[in-house]
């Protein structure tokens, strides 16, 4: 199959480029919480994934009220804590990207 396929509908064409390099679809969250000094996600296949806040320096000097203020946004694509002013992606979480910590 082309990875370029034409579609025509209604008079107009369309170019649908299909993306061949991967088939996996982007973590999306329902739902985010904080509990213990973790930050969990409920994502839209179903799994429920976790971090421990210590991973990022912002929310590991956080209190636990703060932690418990987590926002979805763009959709459930980021995470948000208003009164830290920190974002996370979901997509970076999911994958394990976190910061790298050095405590001197």
């Amino acid at each position: 199959m082309n990875p370029c396929q034409m579609y025509s509908g209604r008079g107009r064409s369309l170019r649908l480029l299909l993306d061949t390099q991967s088939s996996e679809i982007e973590p999306v969250a329902l739902k985010a919480w904080a509990e213990k000094r973790m930050i969990f996600l409920e994502l839209t296949d179903g799994k429920i994934f976790g971090f421990p806040s210590d991973r990022f320096l912002i929310l590991s000097r956080a209190p636990d009220e703060q932690l418990k203020e987590v926002q979805l946004e763009v959709g459930g694509h980021a995470l948000r804590w208003e009164e830290l002013d920190e974002d996370l992606t979901v997509a970076g979480e999911v994958a394990g990207r976190f910061q790298s910590i050095i405590v001197t």
